[in-house]
């Protein structure tokens, strides 16, 4: 029994990677309708483990489900990635104001500075090299923290629910900064947002934190204007942007 619980939830989560992938990619274009059979096939799942990861990535908001049953590829529009990218940072926004007004544990506050000072080290050897593969999961780390720190678990759920959407996640546009000192310059404008943000909590300055997060979420918002109308060779290295239509 034991096995077959494992074995269930090893097919469970491949079929979720796997068809996460293929919609955030682009291989299931905007619109398409989702055949479970031929998913199971190419995924290599049966189709209870498929059925799971569909009603994951509905919630997730990757796919919409339709009247007849079954689901399609959500469409997004620019428009779309625009709000995410702003609700993300209204979001973290409260969270950064609830933060510093109803303050934040001593031991969870060490945590925070720990990844803002493990963060620099990024920086430390520019401009001869940044360690761009240790920046995602710290940058993660932190937003996490910081939406942990709101001490609401509401806020906490809404930030979570708003950057399942990949476009509006805080690591949307990392991994491109290599060959663009463009995206290079906003990594150093984030670091700085991060510290600041950290101090403005820590003197228990509410709007001054709020205004900080909401700006750092801008930053994406930034980046999301310089690929499309600069450097539209890029959409295919930033995740989730296959999934956008009508872009102009």
């Amino acid at each position: 029994m034991a096995e077959e619980q494992a074995s269930g939830r090893q097919q469970t989560a491949k079929a979720l990677l796997g068809l996460r992938d293929l919609v955030l990619t682009g291989r299931l274009s905007p619109g398409e309708r989702l055949s479970e059979v031929a998913l199971a096939n190419r995924l290599e799942v049966s189709r209870t483990p498929l059925r799971a990861a569909l009603q994951k990535l509905e919630q997730e908001g990757l796919l919409t489900p339709l009247a007849g049953g079954g689901y399609e590829v959500r469409r997004f529009s620019r428009q779309d990635a625009v709000d995410a990218i702003e609700l993300r940072g209204v979001m973290e926004g409260t969270a950064a104001r609830f933060a510093a007004e109803r303050g934040v544990p001593p031991a969870l506050l060490r945590k925070l500075g720990d990844i803002v000072e493990a963060l620099d080290g990024v920086f430390a050897s520019y401009p001869q090299s940044m360690d761009f593969e240790a920046y995602p999961q710290m940058n993660e780390a932190f937003h996490r923290l910081l939406a942990e720190a709101s001490g609401s678990k509401l806020v906490m759920a809404e930030i979570e629910r708003v950057t399942n959407l990949p476009f509006a996640s805080p690591n949307a546009f990392v991994g491109t900064e290599t060959d663009f000192p463009a995206f290079q310059s906003s990594l150093f404008v984030a670091q700085s947002q991060h510290k600041a943000l950290l101090e403005a909590i820590s003197r228990r300055e509410g709007a001054r934190a709020e205004a900080i997060a909401r700006e750092h979420a801008g930053i994406a918002r930034r980046n999301l204007d310089f690929v499309l109308e600069e450097q539209p060779d890029l959409k295919g290295k930033v995740l989730a942007l296959a999934l956008l239509e009508n872009i102009r």
